[in-house]
This record gives structure tokens, sequence and C-alpha cells, in this order.
């Protein structure tokens, strides 16, 4: 009988790895889709920690169970925070960055000195950023953003900062898009700049009508979903967002794209807001993107 061959232990294992390895999780439910550990473990380590980022899939009735079990664990020292738990997260913080406070929700923890956790929340400046670095020029134009949840709020609160002309938001969820909705409104109000007004629409919604459309509910991450909005009509001059990482390139990306449109691609959002939870895990500049 042949022998198997077996690769040893410590050769399936970077050989940074030692004991005094700092650990980093990542939670959600799923977690499958999920692209960032190596990409963030190799962004800690350029930056010159010795750190591995570890993949958790943990569903919302155990996270009080698993914040209570990474608590006391002193080599852990932070924790990304993905669907669905982002609302959920910042109730674990005794503190919260601004923007995170705004939110209610929070995608990225960090430890303090006392040892508890510090919430930041970047999927908005992230994605904003994506948009730009493609060609967008946000100030005045017309958006739709289809997903009120932890992501949805981030971006919708990132797109007002910038200035869009109207913010319109669809979610099956209406109190929260109601709740989102108003926060958006009085954060406009309270500004000296010229924030446009955000509102909830329908399913009805005709996508061809806005300059800019976001996707960021879950949909386009299985294979049977439906299209978040209809594509049929959009003009080229339109710009598509996704905020889906798996595919890399959804339903809703290469649609778009058969029209025409700019897109920018879950991947691309998710490399600016890498740069983001970097700098606030290090409290430094991060040391390349991720």
């Amino acid at each position: 009988m042949q022998q198997a061959h077996t690769v040893p232990f410590s050769a399936s294992l970077d050989a940074g790895l030692s004991g005094a390895t700092r650990v980093y999780f990542i939670v959600g439910d799923p977690i499958a889709q999920v692209r960032s550990p190596s990409g963030v473990t190799a962004a800690l380590r350029a930056a010159g920690r010795d750190a591995l980022v570890v993949p958790a899939h943990v569903a919302h009735a155990d996270l009080p169970a698993f914040f209570a079990g990474i608590t006391p664990m002193r080599n852990v020292d932070g924790v990304i925070i993905t669907v669905p738990h982002k609302f959920s997260a910042a109730n674990y913080c005794a503190t919260l960055s601004a923007e995170a406070a705004f939110l209610g929700a929070a995608n990225t923890l960090r430890r303090t000195a006392d040892g508890a956790w510090h919430g930041g929340m970047f999927d908005g400046t992230g994605f904003v950023a994506a948009l730009v670095e493609a060609g967008c020029e946000l100030r005045g134009k017309r958006v739709l953003l289809v997903g009120a949840g932890g992501a949805g709020s981030a971006i919708g609160h990132a797109l007002i900062q910038s200035g869009v002309g109207s913010l319109d938001v669809r979610d099956n969820d209406a109190a929260r898009t109601d709740s989102l909705t108003a926060r958006l409104n009085a954060l406009a109000q309270g500004s000296l700049g010229s924030q446009g007004e955000a509102r909830g629409v329908d399913a009805g919604v005709q996508a061809h009508t806005y300059d800019v459309v976001v996707n960021a509910s879950p949909l386009g991450m299985r294979a049977d979903d439906p299209l978040p909005v209809d594509v049929t009509r959009l003009p080229a001059t339109t710009f598509v967002g996704d905020v889906v990482t798996k595919p890399p390139l959804t339903p809703l990306i290469e649609a778009a794209r058969a029209r025409g449109c700019t897109t920018v691609t879950g991947t691309q959002m998710f490399s600016r807001v890498c740069d983001r939870m970097v700098e606030f895990l290090l409290e430094t500049p991060a040391a390349q993107r991720c």
C-alpha cells in the first residue's frame, strides 16, 4: 500500500508564527466569503507587527459568548466585524469613534490600554474613496443606495458627507430605513455644507434615473439571488458600486459593465477599507494597501 504524502505541520504554517504572535479575529455569519484574513495579516506584518488574522464563524445568538471568550485573551489585540454583526459589535465597545457612534455600528475593534474595546467604522469612507478613485464626482449627484444595514448605513453617512445632491435608500426593513434617513437628514441640517436630502424609496424605484447606484445589501452573494435593481435601462454614464466581495464580479457588476457603466467592485472597496482598518488597529498609517 502506497504511503500517503503528508506535509510537516511546521511547514504548513508561516515560519514567523510563534507564541508571541498577536491575534486578530474577523467574525461573521457566514464567514467563508471574506477575503481579509490574508490581506490584513500581510498589511500588519508589513507594518512590523508579528500578527495573524483568524476567521471566526459565529452566529448572532453566540456573539455574547464569543466576546466573553476573547476579551480575557491577552494576546488578542483586535476584531474585524462583518455581516451581520456590525450593529451588535458596537455594544461591546467601551468607546467609539465619532462615525461609529453616529451610526451605532462598528466594523473594527482594537484593544485599549485598560483591556476594553474601542470601535471604528470604515465601510463608508472606504467605499467613497473607491468611487472617487474610479473617477466619480459625487457632489450634487443623485444616488440610490440599496441596503440600510451596517455597511449601507456607513456608506450613506459617507455619501451625505461628500455632498451628494440627494440620497434615496431602499431596504426591506422600513423601520431601519426610516431611522437611517432621519439621522442622515439631521446630520445634513446641522452641517455648514450643502448635503442633499435622504429619503426612503420602495422596490419599484427606477434605477436608471440616478447618477450613482450602490448595492450595500447581501444580494449577489448567492447564485440564485435576484439583481438588487433593474439595470436594463441604465445609461452608460451611471456609476454602479457593489459591496459584495464573493464572487469578485457580481451579476450586478457584470450587467452594469455590459451597459457600459463604470463600476466599483466589493474588492476595490475593501482595499480602501482595509487601509483604514489597519491604520486604526495600529494607530499609525498603514504600510501598504491590502
